[in-house]
């Protein structure tokens, strides 16, 4: 296989993107999505791949043997708008997949989701990071995946992440975009990175009640335990470490999972500007996040 070439950001309707999302754009905004699809939308490094493995073990960990053990993540949630050269694109592999419901995943920002989803009234389920963490999660994300642009140093990722200057574009305009469409959208469930790690039962609990699954305490419990930090980070299945696209020898997919590691990233001058910045975008938005717990 040919090795893969970083791409170069461009605008793309107002958002920064690279081609890898943007090549099959007709097919993706023509993608017909099914009344029973959940869709799992997040900025990128929010908990996406969390999120996914929950919804898998929690649909079909009973149903389909072996799935656990022989499939990786990324084939059971297909990315909706993934286009690489020599592998089956998003659309096309959720054409294929056998299992009902459909699992999705997305990182497009609101005004590029598909029309059907909202058509057909699927359920979302939307993951937000405090951006923050977010930022230091995904300029390592970036050093280790090739299909990503190159990142450079910290001091000089970090002005860009605040400027949106990123894959699917602004984190401000991320996560506000989907929490107004929470507002006026029901079948929309926002959650927090944050709650997820402080208390990922209660937080399983409130999925279940969402997607109106009856599980019992002991079969969330054997799930809470399967989705913790270091058991997702061994896991083959879990951790990408199959995908030849990222150089796990830079830095792991599955870094920390904390909340609060940007206290070893961003010195003091970094922090109170961009505390101030922050300040001055989400002035208008009651959305809150918590960086430390």
């Amino acid at each position: 296989m040919e090795p893969f070439e970083r791409p170069e950001l461009y605008e793309f309707h107002g958002v920064s993107m690279t081609h890898y999302f943007t090549d099959n754009w007709e097919n993706v905004q023509n993608f017909k999505a099914l009344p029973d699809d959940i869709l799992i939308a997040t900025y990128p490094k929010a908990g996406t791949t969390w999120m996914s493995y929950i919804l898998d073990l929690l649909h079909f960990e009973q149903e389909v043997k072996d799935r656990e053990n022989s499939l990786p993540i990324f084939d059971r949630v297909p990315f909706l708008e993934l286009t690489i050269p020599n592998y089956c694109t998003g659309v096309e592999a959720l054409d294929t997949l056998p299992t009902r419901p459909r699992l999705i995943k997305t990182h497009l920002p609101i005004q590029f989701v598909p029309k059907s989803f909202w058509e057909n009234n699927c359920r979302v389920v939307y993951v937000a990071r405090n951006a923050k963490d977010n930022a230091v999660s995904y300029f390592h994300f970036d050093r280790m995946n090739m299909v990503q642009p190159e990142p450079k140093d910290w001091n000089s990722f970090l002005p860009r992440f605040m400027e949106g200057k990123m894959v699917f574009g602004s984190w401000y305009d991320h996560v506000t975009g989907w929490w107004d469409k929470k507002q006026n959208y029901s079948n929309l469930l926002y959650m927090f990175y944050e709650d997820m790690v402080q208390d990922t039962g209660r937080e399983l609990e409130r999925l279940c009640s969402f997607l109106g699954l009856s599980t019992t305490a002991e079969e969330r419990e054997c799930i809470r335990g399967g989705v913790q930090f270091d058991a997702m980070k061994a896991n083959p299945m879990a951790n990408y470490s199959t995908d030849p696209v990222m150089d796990q020898k830079i830095s792991p997919f599955m870094r920390k999972g904390k909340v609060g590691d940007w206290k070893n990233h961003f010195t003091v001058a970094q922090n109170e500007t961009f505390d101030k910045h922050y300040k001055k975008r989400m002035k208008n938005s009651t959305l809150e996040f918590h960086t430390e717990i």
